[in-house]
């Protein structure tokens, strides 16, 4: 049986690894994951914002179906809300491989939701390391209020150190075990890195200032934003030499991605926006995948389109898992990609915000824009930067564009009025990117 690990970096821009255009020597083991593996460039996030992307990771279908994933992204104010997370009746890319026969687990963040309602074992993880909120300080382990956000295995837990390097560590303790048991497993390495606050591994202690307000606003640097990729990117491969050692690596499938495109200091290029926007810049993100036993002719890029819902269905597919009859996939796997290269099928997605009132859709080389009144159309494969607005031009093209989006909006609920916007930063703070 395969076994499965699914990474997810936090707020990573489209161009920051090396093997996306990065101007910095940051990501040397993903990259040569890249190089022995496939690259995809057109990408997306289901979201870009991280929760709700998050619920459509886990359950393999739009996040719109779940009342939580209207937060964006969930914040304190779901605690104590039995309506804000991920409900334990959902069927999970969890869930559905326990019930395979595989050991699951959540080693990294979790924020689905809060307890007591929710929690990853609830949702199909038989072990759980990492925060439950969004972001903590990489020291202190708080999110917004003090103490520790860790949790180990359901119960409150902190330790001293550097949040990325005990993910990583525990993710490689984690793969050696299940060698040892001779289990097949998933194992979900959901990295707080590089979100802020900006932290390092040289810093060696707690900051009680970014402790006191983790959202760091004064604070960071490219240069220390770039460190903090490149130490998850240090124990990645720490990962990787133990599948090595394990005689793992070659029948396990890894996929790495953002769970939405970047923040202050990301570097997006040539995509406009970032975090909370459907311009290319929030949700087109890096996609790589490695799987000796599985990828024919490696080492190739594939202009293939998916969102993050497809590689929980890729992954079920694999494991030759079928979901049940009530919680049918929006996600489609990428299987054929992997087998045949140059394979490639038309992949509709769509996107909407409550945020500045955005919607989008993409089918092929174009994509229909919204944001508040304004309406664009774009040719994002020779127009990526979004600047050249064809909405004049090709009147018949957006409102046939537009119809397609609205059709599809009327078959998923509707966004609650009451659900959160939680905007970390303004003009106030910084000027417009």
């Amino acid at each position: 049986m395969t076994n499965f690990i699914f990474i997810v970096a936090d707020d990573l821009g489209y161009a920051d690894l090396g093997c996306y255009g990065g101007r910095s020597n940051c990501s040397p083991t993903l990259d040569k994951l890249a190089a022995n593996g496939l690259r995809y460039v057109n990408g997306y996030s289901n979201s870009p914002v991280c929760s709700p992307t998050r619920f459509a990771l886990a359950t393999g279908r739009y996040q719109y179906w779940i009342r939580g994933a209207s937060e964006e992204p969930m914040a304190g104010k779901a605690r104590n809300n039995p309506e804000v997370g991920l409900f334990p009746e959902v069927p999970t890319i969890a869930s559905m491989l326990k019930e395979q026969g595989y050991h699951t687990a959540l080693i990294g963040k979790w924020h689905l939701g809060f307890r007591p309602y929710f929690g990853p074992e609830k949702s199909g993880y038989m072990h759980h390391f990492g925060p439950m909120s969004g972001g903590v300080s990489y020291y202190g382990h708080n999110a917004r209020l003090p103490g520790s956000d860790l949790e180990l295995d359901g119960e409150p837990y902190d330790e001293p150190g550097y949040l990325t390097d005990l993910i990583s560590k525990r993710a490689v303790d984690y793969v050696k075990a299940r060698a040892a048991q001779k289990e097949p497993f998933l194992l979900s390495l959901h990295y707080t890195a590089p979100h802020w606050p900006w932290e390092t591994r040289a810093q060696g202690k707690i900051d009680p200032e970014v402790c006191k307000d983790i959202a760091h606003l004064d604070g960071g640097s490219v240069e220390i934003y770039q460190t903090m990729i490149r130490e998850m990117d240090e124990g990645i491969g720490w990962v990787v030499d133990a599948l090595k050692e394990t005689g793992q690596l070659e029948d396990t499938f890894i996929v790495f991605t953002s769970d939405n495109g970047g923040e202050r200091f990301s570097d997006n290029w040539p995509l406009v926006g970032g975090k909370m926007d459907l311009t290319e810049g929030g949700i087109r993100v890096p996609y790589i995948v490695h799987w000796p036993k599985g990828i024919q002719q490696p080492g190739r890029v594939s202009t293939q389109h998916c969102l993050t819902m497809d590689w929980t269905a890729t992954i079920l597919d694999i494991a030759g898992v079928t979901p049940p009859a009530h919680h049918p996939l929006d996600g489609v796997s990428m299987v054929p990609t992997l087998q045949a290269p140059g394979a490639e099928f038309d992949r509709p997605m769509f996107w909407r915000m409550k945020h500045n009132d955005q919607r989008a859709y993409r089918m092929g080389d174009w994509k229909y824009l919204k944001i508040n009144e304004f309406e664009y159309l774009f040719n994002v494969t020779v127009d990526a930067r979004e600047r050249a607005n064809q909405a004049k031009r090709q009147p018949e093209r957006l409102a046939a564009m537009r119809a397609v989006y609205e059709q599809w909006a009327q078959g998923v609920p509707p966004i609650p009025e009451d659900a959160n916007v939680s905007l970390v930063y303004s003009l106030a703070d910084m000027p417009a990117r």
